[in-house]
């Protein structure tokens, strides 16, 4: 896995601040989300992942490079 600059990690909080409303495109765990579910963001942390809350409870973070979701 390859990890962020600090510089992209900046632009990543820049882009997401707390409360941006994101839907899940892709997760690669078991425990994912269904694709589609919806959640809010409530931090970046220093790997680059978004820190979200999905709708549907699940706590799991969108990591950075292997993870996508998208802005609402």
């Amino acid at each position: 896995m390859r990890f962020p600059s600090k510089e992209q990690v900046e632009r990543l909080r820049q882009q997401y601040p707390n409360g941006t409303r994101v839907g899940l495109l892709q997760m690669d765990d078991l425990q994912a989300p269904p694709i589609g579910t919806l959640g809010t963001v409530y931090g970046v942390d220093d790997t680059g992942s978004l820190l979200v809350n999905w709708d549907n409870g699940s706590g799991l973070n969108v990591i950075f490079g292997v993870d996508r979701c998208r802005k609402l």
